[in-house]
């Protein structure tokens, strides 16, 4: 078996990382690769520093959003697997040479593939691959009840997705502002047979601030959009099995988002609640860790909420400046020898 694998990256102003993602792109192992970039409205010198890789097709549009971007990407591809992957993530070098290596004979075109990933900042070396419950084989409904149960989730470009499932699971959806990629790969999963977890390789996550898709922070639109993730995702849980264990993990999953609309939002909070009662349960009223409890005694929720955030942008804003330091006291500008150097 020698599959084309087409690797899709949407960027919008990623003048900064985009080259170091392209470096990881072009740097597989697996030889039968196209790589596909979609600058998606960049305002800076995105197309620029794609230009400068010979082997990187590169089609500039108006913005149209992260999911519109994926949906004019998937056209424009010819493989028969698909690797998404962010303008600022890596790709460890072996990383689709291994999944690939895992499928057996007896293997459908419905196996889904997956792999670590590791959070960093600039460095690549300190960093650590997350290990979880999802970290194994598993059918769709068990995936996604742990996904929910536990709050754990698999960063997008873990998957490897053939075009099969692609296709089936459909486009990614527009409505949305906000856990673009989590609503999407749930589809993925529900089209495929299960998940072939592959060890000894995966992916970087870059940690990027509050500027980055998956913080929520004051944002109308996208409290809107968590909303309706939520609600596709127990939807779609439920319909692979609707037992107590699912209604139980669906509740759970509820309360953890019930956080980011309480209580500025009423209309959410009124929301939620009705979805909460769908799956026979009640939403109590969101707690903090014991550190803020005493602001959120004296001064509110809201207050306590702002506090929390401002204190995490904080730490994460001193930790990525210290990094980079690090990292361009460590050469970290040197090219493709620096991803070679650094497999996992």
């Amino acid at each position: 078996m020698n599959p084309l694998v087409s690797i899709l990256i949407t960027a919008y102003n990623a003048e900064d990382t985009i080259a170091y993602t392209l470096e990881s792109a072009v740097s597989q192992t697996w030889p039968r690769k196209e790589i596909i970039v979609v600058n998606d409205g960049s305002t800076d010198r995105t197309a620029d520093v794609v230009r400068q890789f010979k082997d990187v097709k590169l089609v500039s549009t108006e913005n149209h959003g992260l999911s519109g971007a994926q949906n004019n990407a998937f056209p424009l591809s010819r493989g028969d697997y698909i690797q998404y992957l962010d303008a600022d993530d890596l790709l460890a070098p072996d990383k689709i040479a291994l999944q690939l290596a895992a499928l057996r004979e007896s293997d459908s075109r419905r196996t889904l593939l997956s792999s670590p990933w590791a959070p960093f900042y600039y460095r690549i070396r300190p960093a650590r691959f997350v290990r979880n419950s999802l970290c194994q084989d598993l059918s769709p409904v068990e995936w996604l009840l742990r996904k929910l149960r536990e709050n754990l989730h698999m960063q997008n470009a873990t998957w490897l997705v053939s075009r099969e499932v692609a296709e089936a699971a459909g486009p990614w959806d527009t409505r949305l502002h906000y856990d673009q990629d989590g609503e999407y790969f749930c589809r993925v999963l529900l089209a495929s047979e299960g998940t072939r977890f592959v060890a000894g390789t995966g992916i970087y996550y870059r940690a990027s601030g509050s500027n980055r898709v998956s913080f929520i922070g004051d944002s109308d639109k996208k409290k809107e959009s968590l909303l309706l993730t939520m609600k596709l995702h127990i939807q779609y849980l439920r319909s692979l099995e609707d037992s107590e264990r699912v209604r139980k993990a669906c509740l759970m999953y509820i309360q953890r988002g019930y956080k980011n609309f309480y209580p500025d939002r009423p209309d959410l909070v009124q929301e939620a609640q009705q979805l909460a009662s769908i799956v026979g349960g009640r939403l109590e009223t969101p707690r903090f860790p014991w550190k803020y409890s005493l602001i959120q005694k004296f001064f509110g929720f809201a207050a306590a909420r702002r506090v929390r955030h401002r204190w995490n942008q904080y730490k994460s804003s001193v930790m990525r400046s210290w990094d980079k330091a690090l990292f361009r006291l460590e050469g970290g500008n040197k090219g493709r020898d620096f991803y070679r150097n650094s497999a996992v």
